[in-house]
């Protein structure tokens, strides 16, 4: 099983990223709830949002931090799981890992890294002029 983070980089404050997390022999794929966790430079690692595993709307939740900037959405046929970052602040600045965890229930969505099955190995968004 692999999970793989792309779309990291630079971006100036008030711009836009969006993070790709692909995975590779994780089936089926649509019973994985998946977590956008992040880690900043001196800090330990958060969990900042995620998506259950439901196939039709699935829930999402975010920390106060990102929620209205940042939207994670799954596309299940690519098996793929999306984060859009918009309005990017400073203290965005962080490793970015997907993370996925078997769904106990059809809204369950992990926001903590007990019970997580599987890491990426992260990619970096740094925020800055």
């Amino acid at each position: 099983v692999q999970l793989a983070e792309s779309g990291g980089g630079l971006a100036q404050p008030g711009g836009s990223l969006r993070l790709s997390c692909v995975a590779s022999d994780l089936t089926p794929f649509k019973r994985y709830a998946i977590g956008w966790f992040r880690q900043a430079p001196g800090k330990e690692r958060e969990g900042i949002g995620c998506i259950a595993a439901s196939e039709y709307n699935p829930n999402t939740i975010y920390i106060d931090a990102v929620k209205g900037r940042f939207t994670i959405s799954r596309d299940n046929g690519k098996n793929t799981v999306y984060l859009e970052m918009n309005n990017l602040k400073p203290d965005d600045t962080a490793v970015y890992y997907c993370a996925a965890e078997i769904a106990v229930g059809r809204e369950y969505c992990p926001m903590t890294e007990s019970g997580i099955d599987y890491w990426g190995i992260g990619t970096l968004v740094d925020v800055s002029l």
